[in-house]
């Protein structure tokens, strides 16, 4: 099928070209949107008379577009979605989903000027396009996260699954830790502080007893020969 575009057309042309199109694109697409007329001769003149009117409506449409596409360029917006261990959301980010976050942040759109290049299923920092005007597209980042907490650390550049595992494993690790830990302080538990200086003292009290048993033999033995002396005398 022949069209007559309105406006311009992404890879297929611009304004008052006549281009030849896939018959279900015009009918689902083109032509229910207002992008183009069939190339009918009437159609053709049509757009003729009203080509300086059309041009006009599309330069202001362009400019409000343009001024929409700076509070927007580089802004992130936030969206909660429930979410598995993995990451893997439970059902995909919709274009819907992605306009009512950007209306809610204060700059209003449709779900039709949202691009996705791809559904988006996970966790994570999105980048998507948002395309205001057939000549004017704006980038925009999407923090898909399971709480604003979660949206927050994301913010900051922190791998939030990454740090869930590595906290896990943090976690067993101090686990396994205190066990070592705690049979450790069982083990040196037999032995109550200072009890290491009570060998010692048993020793020494032992070699003071043994010390002052010969000291009393002695002193028996001193006495017999004590008594010959005072006899002899």
């Amino acid at each position: 099928m022949q069209v007559i575009l309105l406006e311009r057309v992404e890879k297929l042309g611009q304004m008052g070209e006549v281009v030849k199109v896939k018959d279900g694109f015009a009918r689902n697409f083109l032509l229910p949107l207002k992008k183009a007329l069939r190339a009918t001769k009437g159609n053709i003149a049509h757009f003729q008379g009203q080509k300086v009117l059309l041009e006009a409506r599309n330069l202001s449409l362009k400019t409000e577009a343009e001024a929409v596409a700076r509070k927007l360029d580089k802004q992130t917006f936030i969206i909660l979605r429930q979410a598995g261990d993995t990451g893997m959301l439970y059902g995909s980010v919709s274009t819907r989903d992605i306009s009512d976050a950007v209306t809610a942040g204060g700059v209003t759109v449709n779900r039709n000027q949202v691009v996705l290049d791809k559904a988006i299923k996970m966790l994570g920092l999105h980048a998507v396009k948002m395309q205001l005007h057939p000549e004017v597209r704006v980038a925009i980042t999407l923090n898909v996260a399971r709480t604003a907490e979660e949206a927050d650390r994301q913010a900051r550049g922190e791998n939030v699954l990454k740090t869930e595992a590595e906290q896990a494993r943090a976690d067993a690790e101090a686990m396994f830790e205190d066990a070592q830990a705690a049979r450790a302080a069982a083990e040196a538990g037999e032995e109550l502080p200072g009890s290491e200086d009570a060998p010692k003292k048993k020793r020494a009290a032992k070699s003071a007893d043994k010390a002052e048993e010969p000291a009393g033999e002695d002193a028996d033995a001193a006495e017999p020969r004590k008594k010959k002396r005072e006899k002899k005398e």
